[in-house]
């Protein structure tokens, strides 16, 4: 299927001359000004943009920016009979993919434009991959099981979410996942981060402001909050919000309305919170760092998100989701792992979780001059890697003078779930006690 292409120039004989040349490798689309340009552009979804700098006076840079706000992975090639080193760097610094001068070399366009082919099909190769990782979390694991089944019960709810887990385990995919599956998911999704920016600016992020409101208000901006109406907002390291901006929260959570900085009117809106965090709320709620009313009001819905160590079975399917991404980024063709490879990412420790693992896979892609990844481009510590045969349960619980029941036990528990990589279910039947039981246990001895 061939890609579309638009071409814009003000001079029609030029626009003639190249959907002549271009219309046997591409579906070709003209424009001889920038109003047209822009309908045609929105209209037929297109990714592909041949630009003239100059158009009747108008400006192809400034033409070039609102393309690029409509679609960010559009592959502009800026031409132009007005060549200079200036506009060129300006065209690159801009967003350009190229820029040429014209007369117009054939031969030259044709190749450009076939590059920017590859590369685009390549763009949405991996936006197919990433779509289709937003609507299906990756795995087949009980504990991935239980996190599909609790998003298919409350996905078209208006409950509010919050996902807990530790740093890599895949929080904003699940939260991408609740709202790509909903009822909402045609309508805005929003992310913010509420420890990448000072208190002010995260509390005009959130609500909007007056002009005039502060220092730099110099325009109306209702937030991001309205901005996600009828949608869903997620609130990344909600843990990191001040006390102040809390109870800002808590009060739109309770009144579903929000009020702009320097405004006296408040506006209703219909917007879902996902909050995501990879602290114990508890123990900031406790440490008087979180608001105990806020807590309960966005702990309606509580998602944990388990370490990769506890869904080993699922190392697999994620491996072989990683190679076939990085291979169409880096243009490879490897196949899958060595069975040396696959034992010693089974038995690694994975302290950053699956983000740790598409960055070993990565890399290792990048490496692998064969068909397969072997342990020559692995690139893993080997101090990382729980060597399970090795580990004797006498060398490993010693008992001393004086160490109580809970010591003992503790060291018998990290020791069975060591044995067993982790694998709860596993190391629960080990110990011939319930899965809840050593949920408690992990928990109650910090493993």
């Amino acid at each position: 299927m061939k890609n579309k292409l638009l071409v814009i120039d003000d001079e029609v004989k030029i626009l003639r001359s190249l959907k002549f040349l271009l219309e046997d490798s591409f579906d070709v689309y003209t424009s001889d000004n920038s109003s047209d340009a822009l309908d045609i552009f929105k209209k037929e979804n297109i990714f592909l943009v041949l630009l003239d700098l100059r158009l009747n006076g108008d400006n192809g840079f400034e033409l070039m920016e609102k393309l690029l706000k409509i679609q960010p992975q559009a592959i502009i090639i800026m031409m132009t009979a007005y060549s200079n080193i200036e506009n060129s760097i300006k065209a690159i610094k801009s967003g350009a993919y190229y820029f040429i001068t014209k007369p117009i070399n054939n031969d030259q366009l044709l190749l450009l434009l076939h590059t920017a082919d590859e590369k685009l099909r390549m763009y949405q190769k991996i936006d197919s991959l990433e779509g289709h990782l937003k609507k299906n979390i990756i795995g087949e694991s009980p504990a991935i099981k239980e996190i599909n089944d609790i998003i298919l019960r409350i996905k078209d709810t208006n409950a509010t979410v919050l996902i807990t887990g530790e740093s890599g385990t895949g929080k904003e995919l699940i939260a991408q996942k609740i709202h790509s599956t909903s009822n909402r998911r045609d309508k805005p999704y929003i992310s913010i981060n509420c420890a990448a920016m000072p208190h002010d600016l995260l509390e005009s992020e959130l609500f909007g402001y007056k002009k005039g409101s502060f220092t730099g208000a110099y325009k109306d901006e209702i937030g991001i909050i309205r901005k996600a109406d009828g949608g869903t907002l997620l609130l990344d390291e909600i843990a990191e919000m001040d006390l102040e901006l809390q109870s800002k929260l808590l009060r739109f959570l309770q009144e579903k309305e929000t009020r702009q900085i320097g405004d006296a009117i408040s506006h209703p809106v219909d917007v879902r919170i996902i909050c995501i965090t990879n602290k114990d709320l508890n123990k900031e709620v406790e440490a008087g760092k979180f608001r105990e009313d806020l807590y309960y009001r966005i702990n309606v819905i509580n998602i944990v998100a388990p370490p990769l160590r506890e869904r080993i079975e699922d190392l697999k399917l994620l491996v072989l989701y990683f190679i076939e991404k990085y291979n169409i980024s880096f243009n490879k063709n490897i196949s899958g792992i060595t069975d040396e490879v696959y034992e010693m990412l089974t038995n690694y420790s994975y302290k950053g979780n699956v983000r740790e693992l598409e960055n070993i896979i990565q890399r290792a892609v990048l490496l692998s001059a064969s068909d397969y990844i072997d342990p020559s481009v692995l690139h893993i510590s080997q101090t990382d890697i729980i060597n399970t045969s090795d580990i004797s349960a006498m060398d490993y619980i010693k008992v001393y003078e004086g160490e109580n029941i809970k010591q003992i036990e503790k060291k018998v528990i990290d020791f069975a779930l060591r044995k067993n990589n982790y694998n709860r279910k596993q190391t629960a039947v080990s110990l011939g006690i319930s899965e809840r039981s050593l949920r408690y246990k992990i928990k109650e001895y910090d493993l």
